[in-house]
């Protein structure tokens, strides 16, 4: 029997969720600028649902925001908590209306894995563990960037930039044994080198989350 040309089969995607606090595309764009210098790469082409939940103006300007988006090679697929207006513009601007929702407690969730790696992480690289852990054995140098969906463990020197938590994972960590780095990041929040210095005296840590500020405990290690 001859295979049908298209199939329509339910599937899951994870997301991440851009949440537009300000009216003022200007504003917008520098901040979003600010946030895409830190790692260019992890964001490059990054499909994104737009939370117009804070955005109460009906005139808001959706076309410009979307174009704003697209200029620096983002995806727009689709809005949530957007009022009706806003939403009408959407539905013109063919993007899709999405219902936010917690997930079912029987939705099956797929498993979560550990990457390794054995190897130093040199300047222009760029490691990433999807929907799972990242356990580096060696250094991550100046320039290099190691990701994960998971928590973070770096046996080795971190001197240039980790992420953890990527699609959210509040629970993720950071452990390095000597931290000197550029940027760390745990579910969105983050600290450059200049917030790291004020724990100098702390060379081997774990980097977390308490509340939705980032805090870093000495570890021996």
């Amino acid at each position: 029997m001859q295979k049908p040309s298209l199939e329509l089969k339910g599937s899951s995607f994870t997301l991440s969720v851009l949440h537009i606090n300000d009216a003022d595309l200007d504003g917008v764009a520098r901040e979003l600028d600010d946030k895409l210098a830190i790692a260019p790469q992890f964001f490059l082409g990054a499909p994104l649902v737009v939370n117009l939940s804070a955005i109460s103006d009906p005139d808001y300007n959706l076309a410009g925001l979307k174009d704003l988006l697209i200029s620096r090679q983002l995806v727009i697929v689709g809005i949530t908590g957007a009022p009706s207006a806003i939403a009408n513009q959407a539905k013109a601007l063919g993007l899709a209306l999405i219902k936010s929702g917690k997930q079912s407690q029987n939705q099956p969730q797929l498993p979560k894995t550990t990457k390794i790696v054995k190897q130093n992480i040199r300047s222009g690289q760029q490691i990433y563990a999807k929907n799972g852990d990242l356990i580096i054995i060696g250094a991550v140098g100046n320039g290099a960037e190691v990701i994960a969906d998971g928590s973070i463990h770096i046996y080795g020197s971190l001197r240039g930039k980790a992420m953890a938590g990527a699609n959210g994972d509040k629970n993720a960590v950071i452990i390095a044994q000597n931290i000197d780095a550029e940027l760390v990041s745990i579910a969105g929040q983050y600290w450059l080198t200049e917030n790291l210095q004020a724990h100098a005296s702390i060379k081997s840590g774990c980097i977390r989350l308490d509340g939705d500020s980032l805090t870093v405990e000495a570890l021996s290690l």
